[in-house]
């Protein structure tokens, strides 16, 4: 299988969750500004939506979205419970969570990048991010990770979006759980290795 990624991007969860996993994942680097990739040219021609992450997991047969590819991945190795079993309360209640990881935070995140975009409007997109960062701070008083001891793919989706506080200048020193769940997902041999191998960390 081939993880196509950019250094820091959301391809960064799945990457996480692959080495948590020590599933054979070969990571692909992706130019995101050219939508090239070093080995066969034009991205495009692997994911039409230009964007990462993208997975292909043979010939032909090519998995987007995040969630949906750290899902896939978790899938293979069950027995290491970074998901909860399909058509369980428990497996809805991750996808809930990967819901909201995505729309609320992710894409939130995503908009302060546009350097098109006026300050006052990305002053409103951080007090949104407030909000929305309140409740997982609750969620994590008490607990080490979004669902209590059990590292999860909704944990690498989270750590991966929130370390990109930042260099969007999101203030979370509001949010004491949120900043120590970081720390402690920073610290995991698992998610070390996969920011080394994409430069991220020397």
């Amino acid at each position: 299988m081939k993880l196509y990624y950019s250094p820091g991007a959301c391809s960064l969860s799945p990457h996480i969750v692959a080495r948590e996993l020590g599933l054979p994942v070969e990571p692909v680097r992706v130019d995101l500004d050219t939508k090239t990739v070093s080995a066969t040219g034009d991205y495009w021609a692997i994911n039409p939506k230009g964007y990462v992450p993208a997975l292909e997991i043979e010939a032909g047969e090519v998995l987007t979205e995040g969630p949906a590819i750290v899902q896939y991945l978790a899938d293979l190795k069950p027995e290491a419970k970074l998901v909860p079993p399909c058509g369980s309360m428990e497996r809805y209640r991750m996808q809930e969570m990967l819901a909201y990881i995505g729309t609320e935070i992710h894409k939130t995140y995503s908009s302060l990048f546009d350097d098109a975009l006026p300050d006052t409007a990305k002053d409103e997109l951080r007090k949104h991010l407030d909000r929305r960062y309140k409740p997982l701070d609750e969620r994590l008083a008490g607990n080490d990770y979004l669902f209590g001891s059990q590292f999860t793919v909704a944990d690498a989706y989270l750590f991966t979006v929130t370390n990109w506080a930042r260099i969007v200048k999101v203030d979370l020193s509001g949010f004491p759980n949120v900043l120590a769940f970081r720390k402690r997902v920073a610290a995991r041999p698992a998610v070390q290795a996969a920011m080394k191998a994409e430069g991220l960390l020397k």
